[in-house]
C-alpha cells in the first residue's frame, strides 16, 4: 500500500491516474489523498467479480460463506472505534454517531452469516414419479453503489445479503469518504476465508464508474442507496439489460404527534429526528405534523431546542450537531430555505454558521418552517439537511391524508398513547416502516425499504437475501419401479 488511498480489486491494491484530496468538513483541513477511480476501475472490478463467481466454490459453498462472514464480523468489530472516528473526521458526524456507525457492521454481518446457512423453497411430488423443486440461486455479480452519508453502514447493509446469497460484488464508493473506504478495504483485505475477487471496491468522485456498473451486461443486480431522481435514472439505464434493481431512495418522514402524546419524551426525539447526521439521512424526521390541541406547546418547545443546538466539530463530545458534508451543500440547503420563505413562516430560521472557528467548516444551523399547503417543494422534496416543516392537523383522518401527501414513502413516526390510534394510522400510512413513540429504530431481522418513490425492494430481514437471488425450478421425472 501507499500513503495515497487505493482501490481494492481482485485481491490487490490498485492505483489510478487521478489523485484527489479528502477534506474534513468541520475544519476544511486536508485529511489525506486518494486515487480517484473511473470506468477503468469499474470494468476491472466487474471482471474480477465475474471470474470469482465462475471459478471459485463461493456460490455453492454455504459453509464457506457463513465462516467468511463471521470472520469479517470479527475483523470489523476489532476496528470499530478506529472506523467510527474516521467517519466523524471525514463526513462530519458527531462522534457518538460515528462510533455507532463504526460498530454497525458486526451485527449485520453475523445476521447474514446465519442467513447463508438458510434457504427456503418448495418441493413436492405433483404427480406419480414427478418431483418439482423451486429454490433460490445466487444471481451472479452484484453492483453496489454507496452514498457518503453513512458509507460503512450502507455498504454492509447491501454487502451482507449479497454475499450470503452467494454472489460476488463490485462496489462503487463515494469520493467524499475515500479514507473511510480505504480502511474498510483494509479490513476486508485482512480476511483469510474470503476468496480472491469476491469483493472488489473502487472509489470515484465523478460519474463514469457507477453508470458503467449499471449498464454492464456482466452485472446481474444493482443495489443503490441514494436520491429518488438518481434512482429513476439508474432504473432506466438498467432496463436495457433487464437487470434486477434494489433501490433504497429518498424520504420525507412525517412525525405525527397526537394530543395525548408524552411531550416530555416526544419533543426531544423530534429535535433528534431533524439534527441526527445533520439531517443528511434518508429517514430524517423532516415533517412535523402536530394535532391542534398541542400544536402551540410543541412549536414552542421544539423551537427552543433547535435554537440552542450547538454546532461544531463532531470530534468534540459537547457538539450537538456536526457540519454538512461540504460548503456547496450549505449553500444548496440555504437556497432551499430561502425559496420556501416565500410561502412558509419561519419558526426557527437557522442558516449558515460562519462566525469564528465555524467559518472554516460547512456548518448549518437547523431550520423549522411552518406550512399549510402540502403541495409545495419544501414538503414534497427531500432537503438532505437539518430542515423540517411544521404542519397542524385536526383529526386522525387528516393526519393520514397529510402523511401520505408526498411522493415518497420510506418511513413515518406516530406519537400517541392510544394503541388503537397507532394501529389505524400505521395501517393507513403508505410507507415501508412506521415507528410508534420512537424513531429510526432498525433491526437486521426486519425489512427496511420504501413505498412509492422511496424505492424498490427490501434490505435487512429474511427477505433481503432474495433481492440477490434468482428462483430456479427443477423438475425430476422418476421412472416407476420395475416389478
Amino acid at each position: 500500500m501507499t500513503d495515497i488511498a487505493q482501490h481494492w480489486i481482485d485481491g490487490e491494491w490498485v492505483d489510478s491516474s487521478s489523485v484527489a484530496e479528502s477534506i474534513n468538513p468541520a475544519t476544511g483541513e486536508v485529511l489525506g489523498q486518494w486515487y480517484d477511480g473511473s470506468e477503468v476501475e469499474a470494468a476491472s472490478a466487474i471482471a474480477a467479480a465475474r471470474r470469482a463467481f465462475d471459478a471459485s466454490t463461493w456460490s455453492r459453498d454455504r459453509g464457506l460463506r457463513n465462516q467468511a462472514l463471521m470472520e469479517l464480523a470479527e475483523r470489523f468489530e476489532a476496528h470499530a472505534e478506529e472506523l467510527g472516528t474516521l467517519v466523524t473526521r471525514e463526513n462530519g458526524k458527531k462522534i457518538s454517531e460515528g462510533l455507532f456507525e463504526g460498530g454497525s457492521p458486526s451485527p449485520t454481518l453475523r445476521h447474514n452469516a446465519a442467513m447463508a446457512l438458510t434457504n427456503t423453497g418448495i418441493a413436492a411430488e405433483v404427480a406419480p414419479g414427478q418431483w418439482y423443486t423451486t429454490y433460490g440461486e445466487p444471481a451472479g455479480v452484484v453492483g453496489i453503489i454507496v452514498p457518503w452519508n453513512s458509507p460503512v453502514a450502507l455498504l454492509i447493509r447491501s454487502l451482507g445479503p449479497a454475499l450470503a446469497a452467494g454472489n460476488t460484488v463490485a462496489v462503487k464508493m463515494p469520493g467524499q469518504t475515500a479514507l473511510v473506504t480505504n480502511l474498510v478495504s483494509q479490513i476486508i483485505a485482512e480476511a483469510e476465508l474470503l476468496p480472491r475477487g469476491v469483493v472488489n471496491i473502487f472509489t470515484e468522485s465523478g460519474n463514469t464508474g457507477a453508470p458503467f456498473l449499471v449498464a454492464s451486461p456482466d452485472v446481474q443486480v444493482i443495489s443503490y442507496t441514494g436520491s429518488s431522481p438518481v434512482g429513476r435514472i439508474i432504473a432506466a439505464s438498467g432496463a436495457a439489460t433487464l437487470k434486477r434493481m434494489n433501490l433504497e431512495l429518498g424520504g420525507k418522514t412525517p412525525m405525527i404527534v397526537f394530543d395525548d402524546a408524552d411531550l416530555e419524551s416526544v419533543v426531544p426525539l423530534l429535535a433528534a429526528g431533524i439534527t441526527t447526521f445533520s439531517g443528511q439521512f434518508c429517514m430524517t424526521g423532516s415533517r412535523i405534523l402536530v394535532q391542534r390541541g398541542v400544536a402551540e406547546e410543541v412549536r414552542s418547545r421544539l423551537a427552543d431546542i433547535l435554537e440552542h443546538i450547538r454546532v461544531g466539530d463532531g470530534i468534540d463530545p459537547d457538539t450537538d450537531m456536526g457540519p454538512l458534508i461540504d460548503k456547496p451543500n450549505v449553500a444548496r440547503v440555504d437556497g432551499v430555505v430561502k425559496t420556501a420563505l416565500a410561502y412558509a413562516k419561519p419558526i426557527v430560521r437557522g442558516g449558515p454558521a460562519t462566525e469564528g472557528a465555524l467559518a472554516s467548516g460547512s456548518f448549518y444551523r437547523p431550520s423549522l418552517l411552518e406550512v399549510d399547503d402540502v403541495n409545495t417543494d419544501i414538503v414534497q422534496k427531500e432537503v438532505f439537511g437539518p430542515v423540517a416543516t411544521f404542519e397542524v392537523f385536526d383529526t386522525e383522518a387528516d393526519a393520514i391524508v397529510r402523511g401520505n401527501a408526498g411522493e415518497m414513502g420510506l418511513a413515518a413516526g406516530v406519537f400517541t398513547n392510544d394503541l388503537n390510534v397507532s394501529n389505524r394510522v400505521s395501517r393507513g400510512l403508505q410507507v415501508g416502516t412506521v415507528w410508534t413513540n420512537t424513531w429510526a429504530a432498525i433491526n437486521d431481522g426486519f425489512a427496511e425499504g420504501g413505498f412509492k418513490q422511496s424505492g424498490v425492494g427490501r434490505l435487512r430481514g429474511p427477505i433481503a437475501i432474495s433481492e440477490f437471488q434468482e428462483a430456479k425450478t427443477v423438475v425430476h421425472s422418476v421412472p416407476p419401479v420395475s416389478s
